[in-house]
């Protein structure tokens, strides 16, 4: 089996699935490290196969040049299958994602400072403001703040993860989750946005105003018009 990595015909002893997606892992890596939504080491992304087990960024590994070998596989308990590196520590998240969601197929975990610096501030990403992103997503809960490395993160996202696809774990990153790499990368690259523009407002105005439950509403009825049936944290109340 061949694979293209950096323009390079490479051989690697993986199924066309799991080519296609340890390429896709280090391309969204790149572009999280390139967005500035990870640094250093930060973050960790996986991947869920037909199989069921699991491809996820190595410990310690910067995510703006992994190469599809540095791949850790993992089945759903967390062990490292087919004598490869050891996975993140932060593997609980994606476990409980993955445990929690049997549509989801990726998550990325990221620590976007504008996303990260509002929960730090108290300001509530879930306010519904921004018209594209309450006719979406519907708003971006935050977790509870938990200790990075023990059972207590995992545990502290769960409840959140079955009814939206975006959160925030309070002054730690954020978790997105989709059908694909490429869906949770989108829901990560809307979570900044959006938090840019309310910090934005809120050095402007000093203050936020939400938009009215008429209004939101509004918003919502659009959604079966435009064919939207993902997860809404407006509609399913979630967070609150």
């Amino acid at each position: 089996m061949s694979y293209s990595y950096e323009g390079e015909a490479v051989r690697g002893p993986w199924s066309d699935e799991e080519t296609r997606l340890r390429q896709a892992l280090c391309r969204i890596g790149a572009l999280c490290y390139q967005r500035n939504y990870i640094v250093g080491a930060d973050g960790n992304l996986s991947a869920r196969m037909s199989d069921g087990t699991v491809l996820i960024t190595p410990a310690g590994a910067m995510k703006g040049f992994l190469e599809p070998h540095h791949l850790a596989h993992i089945d759903m308990q967390g062990q490292v299958l087919d004598d490869g590196p050891r996975c993140s520590s932060e593997t609980g998240i994606h476990l409980v994602a993955y445990t929690e969601r049997p549509d989801v197929r990726a998550v990325v975990h990221a620590h976007p400072p504008h996303a990260v610096a509002m929960t730090i501030a108290g300001i509530d990403l879930q306010m519904p403001i921004i018209p594209e992103i309450v006719v979406t997503i519907g708003g971006i809960p935050t977790t509870p703040m938990a200790t990075p490395g023990t059972l207590e993160l995992p545990e502290s996202i769960r409840a959140t993860v079955r009814c939206s696809d975006a959160l925030i774990m309070k002054n730690h990153g954020s978790v997105c989750v989709g059908a694909n790499l490429l869906d949770a990368y989108k829901k990560l690259d809307m979570v900044e946005h959006t938090a840019k523009i309310l910090w934005l407002a809120h050095m402007v105005k000093g203050g936020l105003e939400p938009l009215s439950p008429d209004a939101v509403q509004k918003l919502l009825a659009t959604r079966q018009l435009l064919g939207l049936t993902g997860r809404n944290t407006l509609e399913n109340s979630c967070g609150r």
